[in-house]
């Protein structure tokens, strides 16, 4: 990330990667430039297609479809290709290569390439399963039909054999095949229903509608069958004209085109907008049958554009490990080195050894040389373990089995599991340090409830419930209403009269709150549905959704839509409008405007949207705008949504010269969208302000104690909101982002650098002087809030302020930044993470508008809310709550660091203990490159005999249990500091490993170095010395593994144990291999001799023993005499659990079953108190009891004096009446 600021405010336009910080020029930015445009896909050009002329609709992409990574064909070199990108596999496969040269290998031809060839077949098969799944997902796809209408007239085919330019029918419930232009339905003026759940997770029902310029035959209901449709089959064969579109592109939301009909010229062109278009993946619903023109198929539908692939995202201990990988490298390369040239001094010191054979001469010397370098390098080889890789994929994969079927983090209500869609950042969970969080659906529910609107300069309410603020400035009158005071004094027209009273009774103010109540009836998107029960409402919106419904609720009932028209209920009199334009709501708009007919022929413009966008577009001397800002403010900092409702009224004319200006830039090409926000806010002026509504998004389950859980846990919460300041400070109370006691430091009202840099640099120093103050006062520590907002926040994010606003930031205990784009938002992410070292990144949301944020943190976590699917399809992870993030975080993100953080150096443990051992004994063969190990035996120890304890510590290891880690938060703070694996813990189990490696080498070599070993006298050889050493060292490793293991099951004991007896099962087996099969005549009958000698087992003792040793004194010091949180956490379970398993007895009855305790004793907290309630009320006594809860200070006092009987395994003790204390031992 470069150091220049200026690319967090616009991510569109940032810097290479390449620039120095603070935009100084750098000579290979350019060059990068270059290389950037080079490699970026060339874009579509933009296509036309010819209506009803498939002659001239050629050269298209075709309908099939294929999600699969390989072919048969394309498997073997790209699965190749993918695995030897890894540094890793191409290391081993030179390694396999350089063993083939004669004289090279000391260790045998295969054992490199044997292990590396089933590491690549495991692999292969999980690809391959991976493949074939998406293969036959693709063939059912693929496999699906769809009337086509060709040679005039419709037949059946293949989805694959849909073309560019045909003319389809879709029935009810039936998937769009292609992305289709809509020429007409079943349903009046051709309009349709689509469902789009399988493109954004929306499951609301969206209405399509066909282009003006197309006839169109509404074929009304009860036509439900292709065989009812003549006559839109006829106007369709005689259409004949052509669409000139955009090139395919990945903007699901957006399409510009223009259809031009008998080729008549721009007097016949009209416009085309995504409101036209079916996107292949949607289901058309409510309609029996449409007919479309095929626009794009295949790979080229929008559908099939957005299938890319998520950032690729590597986690910091990935990083830490690639790092030691390259070192232990340049390790390996020294060793050869150093060994090649004592190798070299040893021959020249005993060249008189005729016998050897050495090399004489100085090219043969030379020669030899390199050829001893290529030995060690392959002797030593596995110094890098080659199973690491899938060891370490594998245990990922696992892992996010855990979390996608934990229990605890399912949500019933919406039967949603949580998902690892990226398993790679399983322990990147564990380090998490800032979050990064959106408000609404994220931390409030997202399903809104219109509670108090502000009319004409009066507030309103719908019920009788009165509105709570913040301070609790309300005062309920006699008259029912109730008042609002600021400053105490109470607001101009702020008695909020009920809705009902208003409109039931000939109130002076009924006229404006019917036209209030129109508008918000009249201005919106929402699609009407006829159920069993009546009219239900479908919306892309909550909050339009809840609006309509607040106007329904009053009597202002809308109950139809055309693409022309719409049609509400006032009272129980039908009004119709007809709808002339629909300016439609973005996130860059802030607005949405309906341009209508009203039934008496004035011309309407409708507009709702945001405060701030709203103000500027009203007229000059609005008498409502100082009252109606007073009320937002009031309904904001009750925690409420806002939106101000205005209106303009246009003449005939001047609608007209908009109009024609609309339609030009409607049928634009390329900048349509540029082109229609200007031309928009032309008519978007002058507007009269009539009100604002307040709508209530409640707070999710829990979520103001899992952000405290989570502050416990030393990480640091931020909220990014569109939302107003008012309501994102209310909003922060009441989830304890927030607090009284907090400096509230305000940015929000800088209007240009300079003042945001001097308002920083007054907060620092005032925030500096508190810290100062209390210190010397020796209490706790300030804490301080930073709220800006999105305009301030461009002025923050400059380079002459960026670092300042990030210093003050990272100082606060809470930031809350309002009225951002999701281009900021994304911004403040990638400015600390690229600032701030060592610290991990997580962004969680649930819209579209979360997107940019997700992708650009390290990990991105998606809910899966009521505004679609966008965030999840986007997030590395899926939860349906916020609460759930605890959860993940403290329980699945510490495991699964602590679990890796031991698998990832174990694995180089073990190998470095057993492969250095070759260069120990390399002193002791004159350098000559001979193992001291078997050929096959060295090359199973990664496959077999070592290959389980890696998986028991990276699966079933835990330190604490889950309910432990919530109950104590802070015992995440060592993996979030990255304590478990880094490069200094990393080089102390290298240390380890040469220790032991040295250990078990000199042991054992000198104990059977001038002794006989075997009963009858005979010297034992090579094999056997090895064999005894590798024995050691595989006790030794799998001892360190079950030291390394926290928790124990089943699978432990068999992993550990299992590995142990698994070489001496070989052993015994391998030994009589020979001459059977050509294989092992090095180890022939050895298992005789082995297990016939003392010294064998007495080896077992000595080595492993002297190994582990100064491990469990150091554990045991550490434990007893420098205890971490953990360890304490841990043994105050471990003492918990021993003292839950005794019986405990009072007045008799066993307390050992849970029955008994749920029946006798209540009230228990965790560790808490046990009440035993007698018969009578009044003798109730409270006692602790230290066998059931063993962890409480026992200080309850008895209440009466009456006689308790306990009674333990180990006697009975009674307290008479006149004790005065019920402790209880």
């Amino acid at each position: 990330m470069s150091g220049d600021m200026s690319n967090l405010v616009s991510p569109e336009h940032s810097r290479s990667i390449f620039s120095r910080p603070w935009g100084v020029p750098n000579p290979l930015t350019h060059m990068w430039d270059i290389w950037k445009r080079w490699r970026a896909p060339p874009l579509s050009p933009p296509r036309t297609i010819y209506i009803n002329n498939p002659a001239r609709n050629g050269g298209f992409c075709h309908n099939r479809i294929s999600t699969t990574k390989y072919s048969i064909v394309t498997f073997i070199p790209r699965f190749l290709y993918d695995q030897f990108r890894r540094y890793a596999n191409v290391f081993f496969l030179l390694i396999a290569s350089l063993q083939q040269i004669p004289g090279v290998s000391p260790t045998g031809r295969f054992t490199t390439a044997i292990p590396l060839l089933l590491v690549l077949l495991a692999t292969a098969v999980k690809e391959i399963i991976e493949d074939l799944r998406r293969y036959k997902a693709d063939n059912k796809e693929n496999g699906r039909k769809v009337w086509v209408y060709r040679e005039s007239q419709l037949s059946e085919h293949l989805w694959t054999q849909v073309v560019v330019g045909d003319i389809i029918k879709v029935t009810n419930k039936a998937f769009i095949p292609a992305d289709l232009l809509l020429l007409t339905s079943s349903e009046p003026q051709g309009i349709c229903y689509i469902e789009t759940s399988n493109l954004d997770g929306e499951t609301n029902l969206k209405i399509r509608q066909p282009c003006s310029a197309i006839p169109h035959h509404g074929g009304g209901q009860g036509q439900g069958n292709h065989g009812n449709d003549k006559d839109a089959q006829q106007q369709l064969l005689e259409l004949m004209g052509q669409v000139h579109c955009e090139g395919p592109n990945s903007r699901l939301y957006e399409f510009t085109g223009r259809i031009t009909c008998d080729g008549s010229g721009d007097e016949n062109t009209t416009s085309l907008n995504a409101n036209q278009i079916l996107l292949r993946g949607a289901q058309l619903r409510n309609t029996d049958w449409i007919y479309g023109l095929v626009i794009y198929t295949g790979h080229d539908t929008k559908l099939m554009r957005n299938s890319t692939k998520a950032p690729l995202k590597r986690s910091n201990l990935d990083h830490v490990t690639n790092r030691q990988v390259f070192l232990i490298f340049l390790a390996l390369l020294v060793l050869a080195l150093i060994s090649t040239a004592l190798s070299t001094v040893w021959n020249a010191e005993n060249s008189n050894l005729y016998y050897l054979q050495l090399p004489s001469g100085s090219g043969a010397t030379a020669g030899q040389f390199f050829l001893n370098f290529l030995t060690f390098i392959v002797l030593y080889n596995n110094l890098i373990p080659i199973s690491l890789i899938v060891t370490v994929e594998l245990v990922k994969y696992i892992q996010a089995f855990y979390i996608n079927n934990d229990q605890a983090m399912y949500d019933p209500e919406t039967d949603t599991p949580a998902t690892a869609r990226n398993s790679n950042l399983n322990e990147e969970l564990g380090q998490v340090k800032y979050i990064f969080s959106d408000k609404t659906g994220t931390l409030t529910q997202n399903i809104m409830e219109f509670k108090s609107c502000s009319i004409n300069g009066h507030v309103y309410r719908i019920g009788a419930e009165d509105l709570a603020l913040e301070d609790g400035h309300t005062s309920s009158r006699k008259d029912g209403h109730t008042s609002f005071y600021e400053d105490g004094q109470p607001l101009p027209g702020a008695h909020a009269t009920p809705l009902q009273d208003v409109l039931g009774s000939r109130h002076e103010h009924r006229d404006e709150v019917m036209e209030f109540l129109k508008v918000l009836a009249i201005c919106h998107s929402v699609i009407p549905e006829q159920t069993e029960e009546g009219v239900a409402y479908r919306a892309s919106s909550p909050d339009e959704q809840a609006l309509v419904e607040a106007a329904r609720s009053l009597g202002i009932i809308f109950n139809h839509r055309t693409p022309d028209s719409l049609a509400i209920d006032v009272m129980g009199t039908k009004e119709e409008y007809e709808v002339l334009n629909l300016l439609e709501f973005s996130s860059a708009r802030k607005r949405m405007s309906v341009i209508v007919r009203t039934p008496d022929g004035t011309i309407k413009l409708f507009c709702k949207g945001a405060d701030s966008v709203i103000y500027e577009r009203l007229s000059p001397d609005q008498p409502l705008a100082e009252v109606t800002d007073a009320h937002l403010k009031m309904f904001a900092s009750s925690g409420l949504r806002t939106l101000c409702i205005s209106e303009a009224t246009l003449k005939e004319r001047e609608y007209k010269e908009w109009q024609s200006k609309y339609h030009q830039a409607s049928i634009t090409i390329e900048n349509r969208e540029v082109e229609l926000e200007e031309v928009s806010n032309m008519i978007e002026k002058d507007l009269s302000l009539l009100g604002a509504t307040a709508i209530e998004d409640k707070l999710q389950e829990n979520v103001p104690e899992s952000i405290e859980t989570l502050r416990k846990a030393n990480i640091k919460i931020w909220v990014l909101t569109g939302d107003k300041r008012e309501t994102a400070i209310n909003i922060g109370h009441s989830s304890r982002q927030l607090t009284s006691t907090m400096l509230k430091h305000d940015l929000c009202t800088a209007t240009n650098v300079e003042e945001a840099k001097s308002k920083l640099e007054s907060f620092i120093n005032e925030l500096q002087s508190s810290e100062k103050g209390k210190k010397d006062a020796k209490n706790e520590k300030t804490e301080a809030a930073l709220i800006v907002d999105g305009k301030t926040l461009e002025y923050a994010l400059h380079p002459q302020t960026s670092q300042l606003f990030l210093s003050h930031a990272l100082a606060c205990k809470s930031v809350i930044c309002c009225r951002v784009s999701p281009s900021q938002k994304a911004a403040v992410v990638e400015l600390v993470k690229s600032k701030v070292k060592n610290s991990i990144t997580l962004a969680i949301g649930d819209g579209a508008n979360d997107v940019a944020m997700i992708q650009a943190a390290h990990v991105g976590v998606g809910i899966s809310g009521r505004e679609g699917l966008q965030a999840t399809l986007a997030s590395d992870y899926a939860i349906a709550q916020f609460r759930f993030l605890v959860r993940l975080l403290l329980v699945h993100g510490a495991w699964n660091y602590n679990r890796l953080s031991k698998l990832v150096p174990y694995c180089f443990y073990k190998n470095i203990t057993l492969y250095l051992i070759s260069f120990w004994f390399a002193f002791y063969n004159g350098f000559s490159g001979q193992p001291i190990f078997e050929r096959w035996t060295l090359a199973l120890y990664n496959v077999i005999f070592t290959s389980i304890p890696p998986f028991v510590l990276g699966l079933f290891d835990q330190d604490v249990t889950a309910d432990g880690r919530l109950r104590i938060p802070s015992l995440y703070v060592p993996s979030q500091s990255g304590k478990g694996f880094n490069t200094k813990v990393f080089w102390m189990w290298i240390g380890m490993a040469i220790f032991h490696s040295a250990a078990l080498f000199f042991i054992i070599f000198y104990g059977l170095q001038h002794e006989s070993a075997v009963a009858n006298g005979q010297v034992v050889g090579m094999w056997y010395i090895g064999s005894t050493i590798y024995a050691a060292t595989v006790i030794t490793v799998t001892l360190k593994a079950a030291l390394e293991s926290e928790y124990w099951t089943w699978v432990t004991h068999v992993a550990i144990w299992g590995s142990i007896a698994s070489w001496f099962l070989f052993l015994v087996t391998y030994s009589h291999l020979w001459p059977t099969f050509p294989v092992g005549v090095e180890m022939f009958g050895l298992d005789y001799v082995l297990y016939s000698t003392f010294v064998f087992y007495l080896s077992f003792v000595l080595g492993p023993g002297v190994c582990m040793l100064p491990d469990l004194i150091w554990k045991s010091f550490k434990h007893m005499l420098r205890p971490s949180e953990v360890d304490i956490a841990k043994s105050e379970e471990i003492e918990e659990k021993k003292m839950k398993s005794r019986s405990c007895f009072i007045k008799g009855v066993h307390l050992g079953s849970e029955d008994e305790k749920k029946r006798l004793i209540d009230g228990d907290d965790h560790r808490g108190y046990s009440r035993i309630e007698k018969a009578a009320p009044e003798t109730a006594v409270e006692i602790t009891c230290k066998w059931c809860c063993p962890f409480l200070k026992p200080s309850v006092q008895q209440q009466q004096t009456n006689k308790i009987e306990m009674r333990t395994p180990e006697g009975d003790k009674r307290i008479e009446p006149d004790t005065p204390k019920t402790e209880v031992e």
